[in-house]
């Protein structure tokens, strides 16, 4: 069992008769029911949510990106957050980066049988951090639940649906000579961070993931900015590098270090 060490909320885990994810919470029936009205509806409630139908019911206007990502990640706890806190900032960046306002997200579970619910419900209380964090609501969402063995303890799928902001004009088209890259945080800390975990690497400071939201740093940037930013990115695996390999193949551009 891997050590957590995210920060734990306020919000005690509430009294069950099960203290580990079983083939049957997975099945539809009376232990699925009480899976999800113990944690996931009561704990992320919203007026959509509260719906519990086979999707939401969303009023839409205007022009809206759409993106989904999988998170699969050893270990599930880390230091600076957890799988479900990466799980919102991931999906609410990707929608951010095509200049669009988050909104609305889908969520979707597929534990490995023998999950402790303690881990579950951690996992849950970052779920429900980040998104209030980033302003988004959860609306409808998926529980799997696959034999022991077949599985990494837990796997997360999120897709977000996001308000295009008035002024974005987001597209590698529109990347030109003279452009100036801007990094706005350190590189590879969450990389780092994971894998000293992975590895049992030591360090004489303490490293720890900056995932977070950047959706309302991407809308500040756009209402003062919007015309003059051309294109966004949020480097995932691969890192920087990867990045700045894919921005010069889109651009057929060469990159330097500024300044010289």
């Amino acid at each position: 069992m891997n050590k957590k060490l995210s920060v734990k909320l306020n919000c005690p885990l509430p009294k069950l008769d099960f203290d580990v994810i079983t083939m049957g919470h997975g099945s539809g029936g009376l232990l699925t029911h009480r899976l999800l009205e113990s944690g996931v509806f009561d704990l992320l409630k919203n007026e959509h949510l509260d719906q519990q139908h086979d999707g939401a019911y969303l009023e839409l206007n205007g022009k809206h990106a759409f993106s989904t990502d999988s998170f699969v990640i050893s270990p599930i706890f880390f230091r600076g957050g957890n799988i479900g806190e990466l799980a919102v900032n991931g999906t609410v960046n990707d929608l951010a980066m095509c200049g669009a306002i988050p909104k609305f997200l889908s969520l979707s579970f597929i534990i490995e049988e023998g999950l402790r619910m303690e881990d579950f419900w951690e996992i849950l209380l970052g779920i429900k951090t980040a998104s209030e964090k980033a302003g988004v609501k959860i609306v409808t969402g998926d529980t799997k639940v696959v034999e022991r063995g077949k599985g990494d303890q837990i796997f997360i799928n999120t897709t977000g649906i996001g308000l295009i902001h008035s002024k974005a004009n987001i597209h590698y088209s529109r990347i030109k000579p003279g452009d100036k890259i801007i990094v706005s945080g350190k590189v590879a800390t969450h990389g780092i961070a994971i894998m000293s975990q992975r590895n049992g690497l030591e360090f004489e400071t303490t490293i720890e993931s900056d995932t977070t939201n950047l959706n309302h740093l991407v809308k500040k940037i756009l209402d003062e900015h919007g015309d003059q930013i051309h294109f966004l990115r949020d480097p995932t695996r691969g890192g920087v590098a990867t990045v700045m390999n894919e921005l010069a193949g889109f651009a057929k551009l060469g990159i330097r270090p500024y300044p010289e």
